[in-house]
């Protein structure tokens, strides 16, 4: 029998990551932040617990896409009502609110299981390089 070694909840100490998101492609930067999200990159590694990082995005707004997806992509749900299917193109959410569209990336590459929204806490994105994190930037 193998045993496994798993970090307690009160020992973890999560590590802050910080990334500016300008001119980075969409895909390959939440590729990043999902691996950081789950804990793949710590040695405690453990799925059936939160053991992953905190992750700070600046500068959304200037994301790159690449291809035509900037006109092609488009972002589907469903009410639950008849007739409820709502379409929204990229575009649109890049002008409302460009912080989405990260946020949506990453929790699509997340694993679909209880932790994804608790993990999902550990990641901060904003649209401008400013960000009330400060202290944790500089503690590193």
């Amino acid at each position: 029998m193998i045993n496994k070694t798993t970090a307690a909840k009160k020992e973890q100490n999560r590590k802050w990551y910080f990334y500016d998101a300008s001119n980075k492609v969409l895909g390959m930067l939440a590729a990043d932040i999902a691996k950081i999200l789950i804990g793949k990159n710590n040695p405690e590694y453990s799925p059936n617990q939160n053991t992953g990082g905190v992750v700070v995005v600046t500068n959304a707004e200037k994301i790159a896409l690449t291809g035509n997806k900037m006109k092609k992509k488009v972002y589907i749900h469903h009410t639950g009502f008849p007739k409820g299917l709502r379409e929204v193109k990229i575009e649109k959410i890049l002008e409302n609110d460009p912080a989405q569209i990260l946020v949506r990336a990453v929790t699509g590459m997340l694993p679909k299981n209880k932790l994804r929204s608790e993990r999902l806490t550990n990641l901060h994105v904003y649209a401008g390089p400013e960000h009330p994190h400060k202290a944790q930037e500089t503690a590193k």
